[in-house]
């Protein structure tokens, strides 16, 4: 039985809290979709095309919350098999919150205080990122390349996190100015933190993944901080 360190859980606890700040507010939707109570704001798009919301919704969910057990290395160390499989999962996951937030971006309309040509075209353009880097991981990872697969996969996941940057930082928002950010401003601002994601991953990416050797063995370092950015173990 594999008994998780302190760090490790904090590392769990901290990175399945952050993904819950979104997921909250999708799951209030989908119980308002399944026929509950109206808790949230109308959504028009999601009363007309319920299928793509509800499956963005769980795909996003599942992605996070998958992606933070991949961090563990007690789970990397004792539990390939389990690994490879929540892996499998997680890849799963991610391609049908990409695939689902790509089609949602395409044929929702969207009013321009929520959605300017700006926010269109990052959408666009991270969703396919997001779908290349997720297929790039599986190929690198049967190609027995650990350090790209790693990468791959952080960069997906620094993507997939960021609803949780913008709510987190959303919320900072709202409790500073007292209203949340419309038009042309909230476009730079919903940008902005997928920016900050991405260059988070670079950075960890180029101070631990860059740095190793090719290898077929699982890292030997326990820190959570490496854990989080050297998840190239397979999938």
């Amino acid at each position: 039985m594999t008994v998780l360190t302190g760090r490790e859980w904090t590392t769990l606890i901290l990175i399945v809290v952050f993904s819950l700040i979104p997921a909250f507010g999708g799951l209030i939707r989908l119980l308002e979709l399944a026929g509950g109570p109206s808790m949230l704001p109308g959504n028009p798009r999601a009363l007309a095309d319920p299928l793509p919301v509800i499956l963005h919704i769980l795909g996003s969910f599942v992605f996070c919350i998958a992606g933070a057990i991949q961090f563990l290395p007690s789970l990397r160390r004792h539990h390939p098999t389990t690994h490879r499989m929540i892996g499998r999962v997680m890849v799963i996951a991610g391609l049908l919150s990409a695939v689902t937030g790509l089609w949602m971006t395409c044929f929702f309309t969207f009013p321009d205080a929520i959605q300017g040509n700006l926010l269109f075209s990052a959408r666009i353009i991270l969703s396919f990122a997001m779908i290349g880097l997720l297929g790039w991981a599986i190929i690198a990872v049967r190609a027995r390349s650990f350090t790209r697969h790693g990468a791959s996969m952080l960069r997906a996941y620094a993507i997939g996190q960021g609803a949780s940057t913008q709510a987190l930082l959303g919320i900072a928002w709202i409790i500073t100015f007292g209203t949340e950010p419309t038009g042309f401003l909230r476009d730079c601002f919903m940008v902005l933190c997928w920016v900050l994601n991405i260059l988070a991953a670079e950075v960890l990416i180029h101070l631990f993944i860059a740095k190793l050797r090719p290898s077929t063995q699982a890292p030997v370092e326990t820190g959570p901080q490496v854990a989080l950015v050297r998840h190239q173990v397979e999938l």
